[in-house]
């Protein structure tokens, strides 16, 4: 999965550090990442602070020695990045990477990029809201008020019926092979985000609701847990039409697999094939 960047370290602790001009440098645009891709080594190539000028930084995570900063207040940049472009996320996860530390970094940033440009103001008071120095938060000068990382809990579910697994295809936007899965509503524990969300999504009721793992997942600010679980009683599949464009129940020599292993719903569909449950 995407967060898999053994031997690489990544740490998220808060620290109030200073920039220098070889840590590395995060630019946003629109939701858009400022960088280059090299296609011969298959790298996505970040900027340096040293490639800024006049600009903010705010201290976002570490990998292994390496530090990233978020860069705001932008006035203008060295000819170095005269060959860099914008790139959403998604597109950069649909290119072929040799690493995964590149792709994480990206989600991670990402991740706190969006915090960040979604909360300028008190949801209270109206005020400007303050970088904390002690914490990853914001914090509001007139109220008080503390805001901290959004971090939405989701399940991913993979519902069994004997040698069959459920697999779904969105809507709109991921094209590939995918389960069932949903956020969860205030007020639910995840099995019952499972049981509800079966039943939304495909009409059915499950039973034997075990956990298997879970994922960050930085695109929508996501702490997803993958669930597997088996259909109890009637097997037919009541799909609904606005979220899904296919649900069908498939065999283990039969289901397609997503192009990269960075999900984990991509893990959980391949063991469900391999024979691993």
């Amino acid at each position: 999965m995407i967060q898999d960047i053994f031997p690489a370290v990544f740490y998220n602790h808060f620290e109030c550090f200073k920039a220098s001009e070889k840590d590395v440098a995060v630019y946003f645009e629109e939701g858009k990442l400022l960088c280059l891709y090299d296609e011969k080594n298959q790298k996505i190539q970040l900027p340096f602070i040293s490639d800024f000028l006049n600009s903010k930084s705010t201290y976002l995570f570490s990998i292994d020695n390496q530090k990233y900063f978020l860069i705001s207040g932008l006035y203008s940049v060295a000819e170095g990045l005269a060959e860099f472009s914008f790139y959403t996320p998604r597109q950069l996860r649909d290119m072929p990477l040799s690493s995964k530390v590149d792709l994480f970094a990206v989600f991670s940033a990402y991740h706190l990029w969006k915090w960040y440009d979604d909360n300028k103001f008190c949801g209270h008071c109206g005020k400007t809201l303050k970088h904390d120095t002690v914490e990853r938060a914001l914090f509001c000068p007139g109220c008080k008020s503390k805001i901290y990382p959004r971090i939405n809990p989701a399940v991913i579910i993979g519902i069994l019926n004997g040698d069959k697994i459920l697999i779904t295809k969105y809507r709109t936007g991921y094209a590939h092979s995918a389960l069932v899965a949903g956020f969860t509503e205030f007020g639910e524990t995840l099995e019952q985000t499972v049981e509800r969300e079966v039943m939304e999504e495909v009409g059915l009721k499950v039973k034997n609701i075990r956990y298997y793992k879970s994922q960050p997942w930085a695109l929508a600010q996501d702490l997803l847990a993958g669930f597997f679980c088996e259909v109890d009683g009637d097997e037919t599949i009541r799909m609904d039409a606005g979220e899904l464009k296919y649900a069908e129940w498939v065999s283990r020599e039969d289901v397609e697999l997503q192009p990269n292993d960075y999900s984990l719903t991509n893990e959980m569909m391949k063991l469900f094939k391999t024979g691993g449950i």
